[in-house]
């Protein structure tokens, strides 16, 4: 299991504890239910629901015993998000997982204001979307992980550097045609006086860089 994942379900599991408690005193206990909202087709999204549920065993919580999950695939077609995301709202479910980029994030907050919505490491800064308050104090209903918010990019270069000492250049790669690439990934050269690195950026694709190979 990937060490995100389990930080990501830690955290899901977390979001169940606070938000249970008062329900939990006034009626008998329920089986947690988790709304998955994903862009993708089951097939392509299963790289992430089979570490997903995975970890969820791993720490206890099984699917169909303990814990159900009620899954919602907009099969990359983007004007199926509000659909999808107020059906999950209409389950009652105890939590939504939004697993796409900032559309999908956004059409799960404008969907409800008190299911809780964990953000699965996908879209842009989400202080800059709005999404959340501050990364130390999100605020709202808004919470998970993020990996392209562009304060993360010093610090990724900050750990670069003390892993190769000599480092005194970077080149960041972006794909320009990706809104979340763009955003987070080109941050990355101004936050380079920090570390120390001179950074220069380098828009394109993977196939422009390391060839047809990578498809």
């Amino acid at each position: 299991m990937t060490r995100p994942i389990l930080v990501f379900v830690c955290l899901l599991l977390t979001v169940f504890l606070l938000t249970g408690r008062a329900a939990e005193a006034q009626q008998p206990r329920k089986v947690p239910r988790i709304g998955y909202l994903s862009a993708l087709d089951p097939a392509s999204e299963s790289t992430r629901t089979e570490p997903f549920r995975r970890a969820l065993r791993e720490l206890g919580y099984i699917e169909g015993q303990n814990i159900a999950i009620e899954y919602r695939y907009g099969e990359g077609k983007r004007d199926r998000a509000p659909e999808l995301a107020a059906d999950l709202v209409r389950l009652k479910v105890d939590t939504i997982v939004v697993a796409g980029g900032d559309r999908w994030i956004e059409t799960a907050k404008n969907a409800t204001k008190t299911i809780p919505i964990v953000m699965m490491g996908q879209g842009p800064d989400p202080i800059k979307a709005g999404f959340v308050d501050s990364l130390a104090r999100p605020g709202g209903n808004v919470t998970g992980l993020t990996n392209l918010n562009r304060e993360l990019g010093g610090k990724r270069l900050e750990l670069l550097k003390e892993a190769v000492p000599k480092l005194a250049r970077a080149v960041v790669l972006y794909d320009p045609a990706v809104a979340p690439s763009a955003l987070g990934e080109r941050g990355s050269p101004s936050c380079g006086a920090r570390a120390e690195v001179n950074c220069s950026d380098l828009g394109g694709t993977r196939f422009e860089w390391f060839g047809e190979g990578t498809r």
